[in-house]
């Protein structure tokens, strides 16, 4: 019976063993922080001022040894509450990034508003999103964590939307990020934005349409058409009527459903690739660019990265333009991973 029980204790603590082996030795982890953002209170959309925001830490993190931040902006529609629900991939994606890369933390935001997405930009008619994430999101987040005292410390990333807002936060707070990586960004307007702006659901609004829609109760339901709510959304990021019409925005038609040019320039004036022509000192030398879009976009999206390139390729050498394969939203950790390869100076990997 002796023998019998110590085999048996055996073959448990063999079991055990072969069990513990199977479990991942280094393993990322999440921790998810809710605050109220001064920024976003009251702001004129009525969109909610606590929000949450996803931190990934990798096994290498150590308080004693704080490691450098990847602020990641998803694109339309997405938040920091995908990638919560996600957190099993985005663990397993930040540990990878962490052993074959390099130790980050990769904090993710929640940038959308009641049309879907803020652009992370500031604007009388939807909220100052822009200062949300430089000054509430960053401190809140290095405030508990801290940050690297060596360069690279901060690196703003995202995709579409995401990717514009990267940019325009690149440019806003330059001493605060020091590299960009725009993963498929808004960008050059004209070639990705004006035909859904030329569609039949926006170009056929009428003003008396916008304004319920616009209307800061909130009792108009969200249109169903997804071109007319992006271009509504657009149209409160990049055309408000100023600090004393807060909430409300100008639209691309007039009452007699005429294209107005002027606030089309508008728009203009918030594309990546405007900003970048007219304004040589867009990002500071010292920054890092990592420019994507691919090959096959529906979107084009590549299209404006590549001639954002090709302007700043003449100022800086710390730019970079990259075109993987497939669409536009293919592919898209395995594309965060090279940018921020690329931008901690390590080896990149062409995606396949």
């Amino acid at each position: 019976m002796k023998f019998l029980h110590r085999c048996s204790l055996c073959v448990y603590w063999l079991l055990v063993t072969l069990s513990v082996g199977q479990l991942p030795v280094h393993a990322a982890r999440l921790e998810v922080l809710k605050f109220s953002s001064h920024a976003l209170k009251g702001n004129p959309l009525h969109d909610p001022d606590t929000r949450q925001v996803a931190v990934f830490i990798p096994s290498q993190y150590s308080s004693n040894e704080p490691l450098p931040i990847i602020y990641y902006l998803p694109g339309w529609g997405g938040s920091s509450e995908r990638f919560i629900k996600d957190a099993e991939k985005w663990c397993t994606f930040t540990q990878k990034l962490a052993d074959e890369v390099t130790p980050v933390l990769l904090v993710v935001v929640d940038g959308r508003n009641r049309w879907g997405g803020s652009q992370y930009i500031n604007s009388p008619a939807q909220g100052n999103y822009a200062d949300y994430v430089c000054d509430e999101i960053v401190k809140e987040v290095e405030s508990r964590f801290g940050v690297t005292p060596f360069k690279p410390q901060r690196i703003v990333a995202g995709h579409s939307s995401g990717g514009f807002g990267a940019l325009r936060l690149g440019m806003f707070r330059p001493k605060l990020f020091d590299g960009v990586v725009a993963l498929s960004p808004d960008s050059d307007f004209p070639t990705s934005h004006l035909r859904f702006v030329q569609a039949p659901a926006v170009s056929n609004l009428t003003l008396a349409q916008v304004k319920a829609f616009a209307a800061t109760d909130n009792a108009q339901p969200m249109p169903k058409d997804g071109d007319l709510r992006y271009a509504l959304g657009l149209s409160a990021a990049y055309a408000p009527r100023g600090w004393w019409h807060r909430g409300e925005f100008e639209w691309p038609y007039d009452g007699h459903g005429h294209f107005r040019e002027k606030v089309w320039q508008k728009w203009l004036d918030n594309d990546p690739l405007t900003i970048v022509e007219r304004k040589h000192s867009a990002f500071l030398p010292r920054q890092t660019v990592y420019l994507e879009g691919a090959a096959l976009d529906e979107y084009q999206a590549n299209v404006g990265a590549r001639k954002i390139y090709e302007v700043m390729k003449k100022r800086s050498s710390s730019c970079v333009f990259y075109e993987p394969p497939g669409h536009h939203s293919d592919h898209v950790a395995e594309r965060l991973e090279r940018g921020g390869a690329w931008s901690f100076g390590r080896p990149v990997k062409d995606i396949k």
